[in-house]
């Protein structure tokens, strides 16, 4: 069997959720992580212009989310992210806003805007505090837990946590669609689990089986390859540049330690000791 593409990467992910004809792929996405009723289920997906923000150099990332609008006028965009830039909250909100005010056209009522959805789908622990691998926010008054609105829901999925739950067999993808869904983009890196959604895919999952052989083309498509490679490298080059900051950081952090407790009158020995620093470091510090 060739070898998939990571469904992790934002590329190899829209190729598979974002591309027209595959509407019916992205709907049973959808209908699971929302969660919806059988009678509300979602039957129409149009994909829109992902390039719905493009103030500075940043909104280009835009291009690789799915961007989409329901038949009610719900629009939705999911992102995917391999590396922790530690600005989620921030910059779920940024695209948020972008999406939900590029409604308004002129001579539109604020009574017109429609419910604005993003999905974040991250391959890190995010919400450290809580145990759930979904999770969503909406606004609510504080105290009574009344909801003020549903025009804002944000979506959190934390492929690490789902995995942890799969190892021990915590959720079922035969049962619970959303872990069917969010299990395969972790299948090109577990033999199991493509062996269960292939499984659920023959015998019950008619969308989930176009959505693994739609899969498997895209994975043998000279051209898709090639720009696949391309992406996984430049995010391969900035989970290391994220390490290498963090890493400075964490440095910058031990040197302003170790330079209030030289100013505290402490010998080099003791603030090696205590701070790691080599004691020549230490002393570079007392003579800067």
């Amino acid at each position: 069997m060739t070898k998939r593409l990571d469904l992790r990467v934002d590329f190899a992910f829209k190729s598979l959720f974002g591309t027209h004809g595959n509407e019916s792929i992205l709907a049973a996405f959808l209908n699971a992580a929302l969660r919806l009723p059988e009678k509300k289920k979602i039957t129409t997906v149009h994909l829109l212009d992902p390039h719905f923000n493009k103030e500075n150099q940043e909104d280009k990332r835009s291009i690789l989310d799915v961007h989409a609008r329901l038949e009610d006028g719900t629009r939705i965009n999911i992102e995917i992210q391999l590396n922790n830039k530690h600005d989620m909250e921030k910059r779920t909100l940024y695209y948020w806003s972008k999406m939900y005010s590029s409604q308004m056209k002129e001579g539109m009522d604020y009574g017109e805007l429609c419910q604005t959805i993003t999905i974040n789908i991250v391959n890190f622990r995010y919400l450290s505090h809580i145990n759930h691998y979904h999770s969503v926010f909406q606004l609510y008054e504080r105290e009574e837990k009344l909801l003020l609105t549903d025009m804002l829901e944000i979506h959190f999925m934390e492929l690490p946590k789902l995995l942890i739950k799969w190892r021990r067999k915590e959720v079922d993808p035969r049962e619970d669609q959303l872990v069917r869904w969010l299990l395969l983009l972790e299948a090109s890196e577990d033999e199991e689990i493509t062996q269960v959604l292939e499984e659920i895919a023959m015998q019950e999952d008619q969308v989930l089986k176009k959505a693994i052989d739609e899969w498997e083309r895209v994975s043998q498509d000279p051209e898709v390859l090639l720009a696949y490679e391309a992406r996984r490298k430049a995010l391969l080059d900035e989970k290391s540049a994220l390490k290498r900051a963090e890493n400075l950081g964490e440095k910058r952090g031990i040197l302003k330690v170790a330079l209030g407790m030289i100013q505290e009158g402490m010998d080099s020995k003791t603030i090696s000791k205590l701070t790691g620093l080599a004691q020549e470091e230490i002393e570079k510090l007392r003579h800067q």
